[in-house]
């Protein structure tokens, strides 16, 4: 098995493909791949066997087949879209390629292809506000949710769908939507492995938000919201992205601002979490991801260019600083995965 780090570089129209060495979490640059058009969220099928860039310049999104040996990427297809992708996920199965547009503010759903590429027109475009920032499908694949940041450019909503996995339609669940108690501004969300719960990054907030998700109705209930950041800081401060470790022990969310990844453990019997500190990294950490052993982090920093790793205990999920690399300017995603496995 093969264990490799994909980042968009936007300000140099590219897609970055490094190697990660498995016990040390060492990166070691392989190639490199154009993507005009400032490419920003990434996303990989269920197999691993494709690769989807949303470019948000040049208002679409462009399907990659990947070399499993050797992780390298070959186009197979782009498919336009009338506004700017901020995100992008495959369902469950594989078939359909979901993307939010934080401009657009809508959702959308396309098919894909029996050779792995996006199809156009999508067979689903939901408006539904300004701010609209990711979208997932839940385990069983009937579900689907999409934030709302809040402030002047969103509602502070969470927009509850049914999912038709053998269309791609989306239906307004019977509850349509969550609206948080204050403009926490919901940007991006995980799932617990193991639990029925999500967890929601907060950008305005500069908090995370545990949710118990009822799985037969599709619905969301707020838990617990907890700080990303130390206690008496007052500084300008955004959150980005958020990602929980594969065992479902440790989540993380990086400030933007205070420059630095909130660490929490996750009670195995509640699913509640306690902050465990902050760790410093590059300059505003948009970007980042954790390998699918749960052993290693990588976050960029988008103005200083620079991929930081570390280290995940598995006994406190504390962040253990490593090497630091120079990856390109104003890296927009990272994806860590593992091929021919």
């Amino acid at each position: 098995m093969q264990h490799y780090v994909y980042v968009s570089i936007s300000e140099e129209d590219r897609i970055a493909l490094l190697a990660m060495d498995p016990e040390t979490g060492a990166l070691e640059p392989v190639d490199s791949f154009e993507a005009g058009g400032r490419p920003s969220p990434l996303a990989i099928d269920p197999l691993r066997s494709f690769l989807y860039v949303g470019q948000r310049d040049a208002l679409q999104i462009s399907s990659y087949r990947i070399d499993r040996g050797s992780g390298r990427l070959s186009p197979i297809g782009s498919a336009p879209v009338d506004s700017d992708p901020c995100y992008l996920a495959t369902d469950r199965n594989g078939r359909f390629l979901l993307s939010a547009y934080y401009s657009g503010g809508k959702a959308a759903v396309h098919r894909i292809g029996e050779d792995g590429a996006v199809e156009t027109p999508p067979v689903e475009s939901r408006a539904t506000a300004p701010g609209a920032h990711s979208m997932q499908t839940d385990r069983s694949n009937r579900f689907a949710f999409v934030p709302h940041i809040a402030g002047g450019n969103g509602p502070n909503r969470i927009y509850q769908f049914r999912f038709d996995e053998n269309t791609g339609r989306l239906t307004p669940n019977a509850t349509p939507m969550v609206v948080p108690a204050e403009e926490a501004g919901p940007r991006h969300y995980c799932f617990h492995p193991g639990r029925d719960m999500l967890y929601f990054s907060n950008e305005q907030g500069c908090s995370v938000t545990a949710y118990d998700f009822d799985s037969g109705a599709g619905t969301l209930t707020a838990l617990q919201t907890i700080s990303t950041l130390p206690e008496g800081y007052e500084g300008v401060n955004h959150c980005s992205q958020i990602q929980i470790t594969p065992s479902g022990r440790f989540l993380y969310a990086p400030n933007r601002g205070h420059d630095s990844i909130a660490c929490f453990s996750v009670d195995p019997s509640t699913g509640l979490l306690t902050s465990i500190g902050q760790v410093p990294s590059e300059t505003v950490p948009r970007a980042f991801s954790i390998d699918p052993t749960g052993n290693f982090l990588y976050a960029a920093g988008l103005e200083t260019g620079r991929l930081a790793s570390y280290r995940i205990d598995g006994d406190t999920g504390e962040l253990k600083p490593l090497e630091v690399y120079d990856v390109g300017k104003g890296p927009m995603w990272v994806l860590a995965t593992t091929l021919g496995g």
